[in-house]
């Protein structure tokens, strides 16, 4: 069993003792365990805080969570299942990992990334068509703003007429998104017929949306070290100039070292 003679001997002279580990982590989950006996509405993490508080010792939330899950502690307080009526809908993931699409409107990517401006933070929603990577509609507001849903619903709205426009308002369109409270919502959904399938990645898991998460990246550097983001006065224009750039100018190795538009078109009329 390659186990050195050292090693079979001492684990003989312990006889199935438990080990440091072991007694901490059983140590632990008591402690969670009369904690919650105590506030039983606390979830994991706030368990912990107070343990450590108290006790003074030192582990992590992912710890907490193990023994929690292995003593079967739950907040009393949370509801983990939908209620009928309830105002979240959880849609399954229909891309998977297959973001390649054969044709324009046939997989879309929707997310929203934030960034600062002259100390101001600022949302900015954006719809991307997976065929050529080309910024279909976006909208930009003030983070947590009062206007934000109604922002956000302009993009939305944007985004289905740019569809029509372009002769595939009758064909079947996968809309991707993460889990957030609007994408959930029944007023967000409720904008779409049959035509439109939604699709969402699992919860706290990017990589279910790879090309969005990527992207937000690098369009910040570029706004940041190319359209000098610090300097601009109409942060609004120079987003509007920036997707100008980035679907008609920017090229890209995935599309052949074309641009989003220049890609589609050629595809098109070839």
């Amino acid at each position: 069993m390659q186990v050195s003679r050292s090693g079979y001997y001492k684990w003989r002279h312990r006889d199935e003792q438990l080990n440091q580990y072991e007694i901490n982590r059983r140590d632990l989950t008591a402690l969670l365990v009369h904690m919650h006996e105590r506030h039983s509405t606390w979830g994991y993490r706030h368990l912990a805080d107070q343990i450590r508080k108290e006790t003074g010792w030192v582990m992590s939330d992912l710890l907490a969570h193990k023994c929690c899950k292995a003593a079967g502690i739950k907040s009393s307080a949370r509801n983990h299942y939908n209620t009928p009526g309830g105002e979240h809908e959880i849609y399954p993931n229909l891309i998977g990992k297959n973001f390649i699409a054969s044709r324009p409107f046939e997989k879309v990517c929707t997310d929203t990334t934030s960034f600062y401006h002259k100390g101001i933070k600022y949302d900015w929603n954006i719809y991307l068509d997976l065929y050529n990577n080309e910024i279909l509609s976006y909208d930009l507001r003030i983070s947590k703003s009062g206007n934000g849903v109604k922002n956000h619903f302009s993009a939305l709205r944007r985004f289905l007429k740019e569809k029509e426009k372009r002769g595939y308002k009758s064909q079947v369109t996968i809309l991707h998104s993460d889990q957030g409270a609007i994408y959930t919502s029944r007023a967000f959904n409720a904008h779409f017929d049959s035509t439109i399938k939604r699709s969402m990645s699992r919860i706290a898991t990017p990589t279910d949306n790879p090309v969005m998460e990527s992207i937000n990246g690098w369009i910040k550097d570029e706004l940041m070290l190319d359209f000098n983001l610090k300097q601009c006065d109409d942060i609004h224009l120079l987003i509007k100039n920036y997707v100008k750039y980035y679907n008609h100018i920017r090229t890209a190795y995935s599309l052949q070292y074309k641009s989003p538009v220049q890609y589609r078109t050629e595809k098109l009329y070839a």
